[in-house]
């Protein structure tokens, strides 16, 4: 469970920028949207937030900086080397910010006990890293480190309260890896539901969702395929069966001719000695025969993103994670987003609490009767600050129940819209 995540100075995030799923003041909508958490401070939370806001606010970098955070968690110990560089782009923008270090710190909940965990870098090194555990209510420091540039060297400070070889792993890590990441490659279970919560609880899509592999591996258990039928026939989506087709990887047959060949050869080797998966739909013909439709050829763009979404999305319903993506909107009916929502907002389908934080342009869902005002935010970017985020609940004048947000925020109540121009061509 995600309760808060602050970046600073990200790409177009030049100040410290909070986003919180932390349940406000309100009893709108309160037991769909909204549940309390299973840690020792029974915290109120929200099931899902809506990121609305021009092109080129902001909204993708957030999801960006999450993902950035994710990767040096991941990868910082098991695939770097001494002298790699880490993966930060800083605010370009001003000169006190192009040379600092990149910021992240995310709040969550695993395994019942509250974490709080971040650090900053650079494209050199880690230059702070600080973990705090809250497993009965009052803070625990677990370990906090601190670069001094005077004996470059690392001042530490490791509690009482992490046990297990402390000593090894500090010797163990590298400058520019994470001391979490490294304590838990060399066998620290105590820090392993941190670690873990980046690896499996916090799932991030790219801009069109997700591919439909993840999907089609359901589609070959039985069991798992009803399940996705029934997503899809819940979304109205006609189709009657689906067929899984596993063929072995040939170049010839799989990769373009006018490819040019360095490529052809680098993705060659990347499949080779795998199966590719055929998805082919079945739909009933007015005597109730089967026909066979090929998923990328014949199906629309909206099915074949919504297939996509079937397996991730119930995944995470049936796991709780924590679910983030970027433009959810695009290819699909209003309708169709709305569905896909709700199923978050709703104890029965989501019963073990995950959370769906997703960027947006449609407005048909900006409305009280789908949202609770602080599961709205808005993200806006501008030549000074860099982009800003804000949730509606921090915005004076919104009327509770009455309000209408898409009305409002068209106008311009709200900001975070495009500052459209005349076109002059002369």
């Amino acid at each position: 469970m995600l309760i808060e995540f602050r970046v600073t100075n990200f790409r177009s995030f030049k100040d410290e920028q909070k986003f919180s799923l932390v349940r406000g003041t309100g009893d709108e909508l309160l037991a769909s949207n909204s549940f309390t958490a299973n840690d020792a401070n029974q915290m109120p939370l929200l099931r899902s937030a809506a990121i609305y806001g021009p092109n080129a606010s902001g909204k993708s970098n957030f999801l960006k900086a999450l993902r950035a955070m994710k990767k040096i968690v991941m990868e910082s110990a098991l695939k770097g080397q001494r002298g790699d560089r880490l993966s930060v782009e800083p605010y370009r923008l001003s000169r006190a910010t192009k040379d600092k270090p990149s910021e992240f710190e995310a709040t969550f909940i695993a395994e019942g006990i509250r974490y709080q965990y971040g650090f900053s870098v650079t494209s050199q090194r880690v230059e702070d890293e600080w973990l705090f555990a809250f497993p009965k209510k009052r803070q625990q420091v677990w370990f906090q480190r601190a670069w001094n540039s005077e004996t470059d060297s690392y001042e530490w400070d490791i509690g009482n309260q992490l046990i297990g070889k402390k000593q090894v792993w500090q010797t163990s890590t590298r400058s520019n890896a994470l001391f979490l990441s490294t304590a838990v490659q060399l066998n620290s279970e105590q820090l392993k539901p941190v670690f873990d919560w980046f690896r499996k609880t916090l799932r991030l899509a790219q801009v069109g969702g997700w591919d439909s592999g993840y999907t089609a591996d359901l589609c070959e258990n039985e069991e798992s395929k009803s399940r996705v039928m029934e997503f899809l026939r819940a979304a109205d989506i006609a189709i009657d069966d689906i067929s899984i087709e596993r063929t072995p990887f040939n170049p010839a047959d799989h990769l373009p001719n006018d490819m040019p060949d360095p490529l052809k050869e680098m993705i060659a080797e990347e499949l080779k000695d795998k199966q590719l998966a055929r998805i082919q739909t079945i739909h009933l013909d007015e005597d109730d025969n089967p026909v066979i439709f090929d998923m990328k050829k014949d199906e629309s763009d909206g099915t074949q993103k919504l297939f996509g979404f079937a397996g991730p999305w119930l995944d995470a319903l049936e796991n709780g994670y924590v679910l983030f993506i970027d433009e959810l909107h695009g290819n699909l009916h209003p309708e169709l987003v709305r569905f896909l929502v709700g199923l978050f907002n709703n104890s029965e389908t989501n019963p073990n609490n995950a959370q769906l934080v997703f960027s947006t342009h449609e407005t048909s869902i900006l409305s009280q009767k789908c949202f609770r005002r602080d599961q709205i935010w808005f993200c806006e970017k501008s030549t000074e600050t860099g982009s800003q985020l804000y949730s509606l609940f921090d915005i004076r004048g919104v009327i509770k129940d009455r309000s209408n947000l898409a009305l409002a925020y068209l106008s311009g109540r709200y900001g975070a819209l495009p500052f459209v121009r005349d076109l002059n061509l002369q």
